[in-house]
């Protein structure tokens, strides 16, 4: 009989609360060729003595009500291959997967960024909160699911990166993203004050669903080149003026002049002496200015009197 290795592989997913990787499954088949030589021989090189035989004696015969011992299936311990590849597991992981979606069964096989593991559908998770005594989970704010979509599609990224994307800030979203460590600080950012940087986690990824990054849904908003432009316009603003905003040019204050002229103009005004600028100012006017009065002086004799 060929050895059974759909079979074996579904006994290892039910035995562990914990994924399973390519990795781990081959160094499963690495050890059962390692481990017989090891409890066969020991460290004295001799084979132990059967259990439960006493010496001088013969062996029992064996219950038929006992099952057949675990070393003499030939479904699941003859012909075991000393290498399975990746695609050999990929392969018997699908056809697990398709075969317990088929029967509607109370649990489902998923893929995680560390490997595959047995879970329970979603819709008994209330009973199951009750068998833990459990309470519901907390649920995402919109402002923090915000903060984690710009970590995601921009990590590693800034408080201050994140807060130009959004508009507001972002110290409550990073911090309650930190606490569920679906966040972490990756390293400093080559800024000036050289800011934290963040990125996701893997508990992030088991969140969502996926194995990697890569498989998150592209943006139907803005590319990241996009985005990189965004942020470096904002900045860096540009003033704009009253033309660039719509203003038609006969409601312009300063006359179709552009604003650096007129600051020009009246620089070179003010360095003009203060004569030269009362004299330009009475131009226009043919009488001139109004003499002062001149106090005359009181002659040695008094005021002449009768």
């Amino acid at each position: 009989m060929a050895f059974n290795l759909p079979q074996v592989i579904k006994a290892l997913l039910f035995s562990t609360s914990q994924p399973l990787s390519v990795k781990d499954l081959q160094t499963v088949f690495t050890r059962f060729h390692e481990t017989p030589a090891i409890l066969l021989l020991g460290e004295t090189g001799t084979p132990p003595a059967e259990a439960g035989v006493v010496p001088g004696e013969s062996p029992a015969d064996p219950d038929p009500a006992e099952p057949e011992a675990a070393g003499d299936d030939p479904e699941l311990y003859h012909d075991v291959p000393s290498l399975v590849t990746a695609a050999q597991i990929r392969e018997v992981m699908d056809a697990i997967t398709a075969e317990v979606a088929a029967a509607n069964d109370v649990y489902l096989l998923t893929e995680t960024a560390q490997g595959w593991r047995l879970v329970t559908r979603p819709r008994f998770a209330r009973w199951v909160r009750l068998l833990r005594n459990e309470p519901p989970p907390l649920r995402l704010s919109p402002p923090a699911l915000e903060t984690l979509a710009v970590v995601a599609y921009r990590q590693p990224v800034t408080r201050a990166e994140i807060e130009a994307i959004r508009g507001v800030s972002a110290e409550g979203g990073v911090t309650k993203l930190l606490e569920r460590e679906l966040i972490h600080i990756t390293g400093r950012a080559d800024l000036p004050g050289r800011p934290l940087q963040y990125a996701t986690t893997e508990k992030f990824l088991a969140l969502v669903g996926a194995r990697s990054l890569d498989e998150l849904p592209a943006s139907d908003v803005l590319s990241s080149r996009q985005i990189d432009e965004w942020l470096r316009v904002a900045a860096n603003p540009t003033r704009l003026g009253d033309a660039a905003m719509g203003l038609p040019q006969d409601e312009l204050p300063l006359a179709g002049r552009t604003e650096t002229e007129v600051r020009g103009q009246k620089s070179e005004a003010s360095d003009e002496p203060p004569e030269a600028r009362s004299l330009e100012s009475g131009e226009g006017n043919q009488e001139g200015p109004a003499a002062a009065p001149v106090d005359t002086p009181a002659t040695a004799d008094g005021p002449t009197g009768g």
